[in-house]
C-alpha cells in the first residue's frame, strides 16, 4: 500500500466485528491508517493483538487480520474506544476519547459481551475517567459486563513483551472461560 493510499484512509471508520452477548468484546483505542485502508482490526504487521490472541489461547490458530469474522464463532469480536483512524493514538484528543468511551459503554449496554476487555491502559483511564486504572479486571462495570483493561498490542508499546502480553490475555481468557461473571 502506497504512503497515499494509507494517508487517504485518515479519519475513516471501520466497522465493528460484534455480535450480542459475547464472552469477550476486544477495545481497540482508534483503526490505524492500514486497517481503515483495509478494513481489518489490528491490520498493521508489527501489531502483536492477532498473535498474542493465539498464544493466550484464545484461538486454536493465528488468525490474519482478514479473518476477523471468525473471531463472532469463539464468542469474541473487536470495537475501538474512537472511531476516526489516525497514523498514531496520541492524535486523539482527550475530549474524543471521551466521548468514544460514552459510545462504548452505550454499545456495551446493547451487546451485553460478558467482559469487555480494553487493550490500552491509557486508553481506558482517559475514556472512564478512571485516572488510577491498572492492568487487569476493573472494578467498574456496564450493566452486567465485566471490564478488563489489558496492555496495548501496538508495536510501539515497548514496556510489554509479547510473551508478558499472552500471560495478561490468558488471565482474561481464564476469567472469561469461569462462572458468568453476572453470577459472582
Amino acid at each position: 500500500m502506497t504512503p497515499e493510499e494509507l494517508e487517504a484512509a485518515r479519519d475513516r471508520t471501520i466497522e465493528d466485528v460484534a455480535a450480542g452477548g459475547l464472552r469477550v468484546l476486544f477495545c481497540g483505542i482508534n483503526p490505524g491508517l492500514l486497517s481503515a485502508a483495509t478494513g481489518h482490526h489490528f491490520a498493521r504487521p508489527g501489531n502483536r493483538f492477532w498473535p498474542v490472541l493465539h498464544a493466550s489461547g484464545f484461538t486454536p490458530r493465528r488468525l490474519l487480520p482478514a479473518e476477523q469474522r471468525e473471531l463472532l464463532s469463539y464468542g469474541l469480536g473487536i470495537t475501538n474506544v474512537a472511531a476516526r483512524a489516525t497514523a498514531r493514538a496520541d492524535e486523539l484528543s482527550a475530549e474524543e476519547m471521551v466521548e468514544g468511551g460514552r459510545i462504548l459503554d452505550a454499545k456495551v449496554r446493547l451487546l451485553e459481551p460478558a467482559w469487555l476487555a480494553v487493550a490500552g491502559i491509557t486508553a481506558y483511564r482517559v475514556a472512564f475517567g478512571e485516572k488510577d486504572a491498572r492492568i487487569g479486571p476493573q472494578e467498574r462495570t456496564i450493566g452486567r459486563t465485566r471490564i478488563w483493561a489489558l496492555p496495548n498490542p501496538s508495536g510501539l508499546n515497548a514496556h510489554w513483551t509479547a510473551a508478558a502480553m499472552a500471560e495478561e490475555f490468558g488471565r482474561l481468557r481464564a476469567a472469561a472461560d469461569g462462572p458468568d461473571p453476572a453470577t459472582r
